[in-house]
Parts: structure tokens; C-alpha cells; sequence
């Protein structure tokens, strides 16, 4: 089994802290950070394989953290995961590098497999 950490970026309290919750019971190392400025801070110490961003957050969105994280660093696999991005939220975050666009609500086996094909470099 793959053994890999993850940040999980979303403004959603409850459900960012639920979902790492459900990633730590399934032996995958997660952290929480409730804004862009939260996970950007904590990536001074502590470098997750992949990170899944919420795209619309309050101060600095998905696409501000993304572009940052691939610049400073691309060796992170970043998943927008959002409720209310459109296509042309897509077509940006893919072309700044993100790995995966995916839409709330996911399951919990979707999400596990984006991670998982984040993790090993299998980005569409």
C-alpha cells in the first residue's frame, strides 16, 4: 500500500476536519488548513505529496494557492476540489497545473482514487 501525506485546504471547517478524519482512518496522513494563506504558511514546515484546494475561499482562492504552490513547489500534485467552479475555473486551474478538477460532492472512493493517481503522477 502507498504510503503519502496530504493537505487538505478548505474554508468548510466541518467538512475539511471530517474528510481528513476519513483519509487518516483509511492510513493516509492528513493535515487541515482552513485558508489559502493557513496552507501556504504551513508548507514552510511541513511538504504534503498532494493537496487538495477548495477553489472558492474567502482572502486567496484555489487558483491564487495553486499558482504559488507550483512555483514554489512542483514536486506537489495539487486537486481542485469545488461546488461551484465552471469551466473556465477548470481550464485556468489545469493550465497552471493543477492535476485534477473535481466537483463537490465527491465520494470518498473518488476522491481516494484522485489522490492516488495524484500521488503516483497520473494527472489529466
Amino acid at each position: 500500500m502507498e504510503m503519502f501525506s496530504v493537505l487538505l485546504v478548505d474554508d468548510e471547517e466541518e467538512f475539511v476536519k471530517t474528510l481528513a478524519e476519513r483519509l487518516r482512518m483509511r492510513n493516509i496522513a492528513s493535515e487541515v488548513a482552513l485558508s489559502g494563506e493557513q496552507a501556504l504558511h504551513l508548507l514552510g514546515d511541513y511538504t504534503p505529496d498532494v493537496m487538495v484546494v477548495d477553489l472558492k475561499m474567502p482572502g486567496m482562492d484555489g487558483l491564487e494557492v495553486l499558482r504559488v504552490v507550483k512555483s514554489t513547489y512542483p514536486q506537489v500534485q495539487v486537486i481542485i476540489l469545488t461546488g461551484h467552479g465552471s469551466d473556465r475555473d477548470e481550464e485556468t486551474a489545469r493550465r497552471i497545473g493543477a492535476c485534477e478538477y473535481l466537483q463537490k460532492p465527491i465520494s470518498i472512493d473518488e476522491l481516494l482514487d484522485a489522490l492516488h493517481r495524484a500521488f503516483q503522477g497520473k494527472c489529466y
